[in-house]
């Protein structure tokens, strides 16, 4: 028997990340395939709204044709000590990238420049470092960060969204020689291209999930003017498909993405998950595995409270989300 849709998972996290030790979402069918929706807990109907575009975008219409076979991408180094950084950075599938997670609630500048370090032993000399403090620091504090974290890297490919808002980025921007790449000043903002107006960054990083869609960030990507990283929400395989596409589908790709965080769940829905060989993912579409989507299956108070959330989105975007399974568990 087919899967019931929606579907809603959950399933744990190798390494406590962006303050969460599990991810969870839905599953959504349509004619084209599956679809992921999942936006996190502190999102808003209103902002969930635009993950529900493209979870349906994914489901019912698919995505543009691909102008690439593989997408090269990071390795992605969560807030942890430099020896299980160094070991990540190792068993990250050949990438010559590091995404480094920096300025955590409760660690010292001492623990990011030493994983910085770490990361930089890991790759050699010839790979490329990047950091993201997701708009943690003020602007003061971030001209002297990026200065010594510039210096333990022995030089950054960029700074992700080190400090919040477009104007600070565009202040900080003149302040420092460390490329910057605009994140939650994209894809949280109601103008996202100010950043281009304001010259406040050198990439900008969009996720689909969260902008609505492959087509919406194909538009933005070229309306923006800018280098352009594709990164995850942190989805399943399922979801990450869709980064894929996006990948794929941009006339040009100068950076790595940062679309290789299946390596973050400690399972997945997909019975050959989308993670790199040789630093790049191949472009494909892997379709949920009943066996795997039952293990990820939530208590029912969790499933009940996505399938809520899914009715009230689904709701304001006049679409259906379709029957309620019956159980959480999935139907083989």
């Amino acid at each position: 028997m087919p899967l019931p849709s929606p579907l809603v998972w959950r399933v744990p996290l190798r390494t406590r990340f962006r303050g969460l030790d599990a991810r969870d979402g839905v599953l959504v069918h349509g004619d084209a395939g599956w679809g992921e929706f999942g936006p996190f807990w502190e999102y808003d109907d209103d902002e969930a709204l635009r993950w529900w575009r493209a979870a349906r975008e994914a489901a019912d219409e698919g995505w543009p044709a691909p102008l690439r076979d593989t997408v090269p991408v990071n390795v992605t180094v969560p807030a942890v000590g430099p020896e299980a950084a160094f070991a990540l950075v190792l068993a990250s599938g050949g990438c010559r990238t590091a995404k480094v997670k920096v300025a955590e609630p409760g660690q010292s500048p001492g623990d990011d420049e030493a994983r910085v370090e770490a990361v930089r032993a890991a790759l050699g000399p010839g790979g490329a470092i990047r950091v993201d403090a997701n708009a943690a620091w003020d602007v003061e504090v971030a001209v002297a960060r990026l200065a010594a974290l510039d210096r333990a890297a022995g030089g950054l490919q960029y700074a992700e969204q080190p400090v919040p808002g477009v104007e600070d980025l565009a202040v900080l921007r003149r302040r420092t020689h460390v490329p910057l790449a605009a994140d939650e000043a994209v894809r949280r903002s109601d103008d996202p291209l100010a950043v281009a107006r304001r010259h406040a960054a050198d990439v900008v990083v969009l996720k689909v999930a969260p902008l609505g869609g492959v087509r919406a960030c194909l538009e933005l990507a070229e309306q923006l003017g800018l280098p352009v990283v594709v990164s995850s929400a942190l989805e399943s395989s399922v979801g990450l498909a869709a980064g894929l596409a996006l990948a794929a589908a941009l006339p040009e790709l100068p950076f790595a993405c940062g679309l290789g965080t299946a390596a973050l769940l400690a399972s997945d829905l997909v019975a050959e998950p989308l993670l790199p060989q040789d630093g790049s993912i191949r472009v494909r579409r892997p379709e949920p595995d009943a066996a795997l989507v039952a293990a990820a299956a939530p208590g029912d108070e969790l499933r009940d409270a996505w399938w809520a959330r899914v009715a009230r989105v689904s709701g304001r975007a006049g679409s259906r989300p379709g029957p309620a399974p019956s159980s959480g568990r999935a139907r083989a």
